[in-house]
């Protein structure tokens, strides 16, 4: 029995389009080049980072995140960043009784900004702020520790294979794989999705699955 919810954040709970598209602007190159380039490196199994990397070699990209940041174009959140099916289904599985905890690859910025946004979830976390990232075995340590609950007795879900689904299935955690963005979708055939608990199309799904 299910009785903790972890969710990974880009292209789970949020579009990674804003992102994508500052980064474009703020590297002075056409959006749809840096998108032809995230796709390149997810179809390659490297980090999406790696895009930013090929559209300006050399560049430091946590220099680049303070320099933005100093310039006022730096991270930002808000509602039409969520996918839609996001608050309902976070709603009914708390409504359920389920504890729901959201825990990505992100900055300590993207946790203020996500607590602000008022989410129905019982605690928000970063990699950033724990000093620990996906797929380390830690990460999902923390993640255990935030469920108040068995690793047997929580769900991890996320759209990365190998980020997500492995690492969180070798911690003992079950695992719902998200065919969403693009590592979801390019990945989706691969064994790491394959031998995901579940596969899913979109978060409104999980109530039925979780809740009798």
């Amino acid at each position: 029995m299910i009785e903790a919810v972890a969710f990974d954040v880009g292209e789970t709970l949020i579009k990674d389009d804003r992102g994508w598209n500052s980064w474009a602007d703020w590297l002075g190159v056409p959006r749809h080049t840096l998108s032809a380039l995230v796709g390149a490196v997810v179809a390659q199994g490297r980090d999406n980072a790696d895009a930013i990397r090929l559209a300006r070699p050399g560049i430091s990209i946590d220099a680049e995140h303070r320099a933005r940041e100093a310039a006022g174009h730096g991270e930002r959140l808000d509602d039409s960043d969520l996918y839609p099916d996001v608050r309902p289904a976070l709603s009914a599985l708390r409504e359920a009784g389920l504890r729901v905890v959201v825990a990505g690859n992100q900055s300590v910025r993207a946790g203020e900004l996500l607590r602000s946004l008022g989410l129905p979830a019982d605690v928000i976390a970063t990699s950033a702020e724990w000093g620990v990232a996906k797929p380390d075995p830690e990460f999902f340590a923390r993640v255990i520790t935030l469920t108040n609950t068995a690793p047997e007795r929580t769900l991890y879900v996320g759209d990365h294979p190998q980020n997500d689904i492995a690492p969180a299935s070798s911690a003992g955690l079950r695992t719902a794989h998200l065919r969403r963005g693009p590592y979801g979708h390019f990945w989706a055939d691969g064994p790491e999705a394959a031998a995901a608990d579940w596969r899913i199309d979109s978060l409104a799904e999980l109530p039925a699955l979780l809740t009798p």
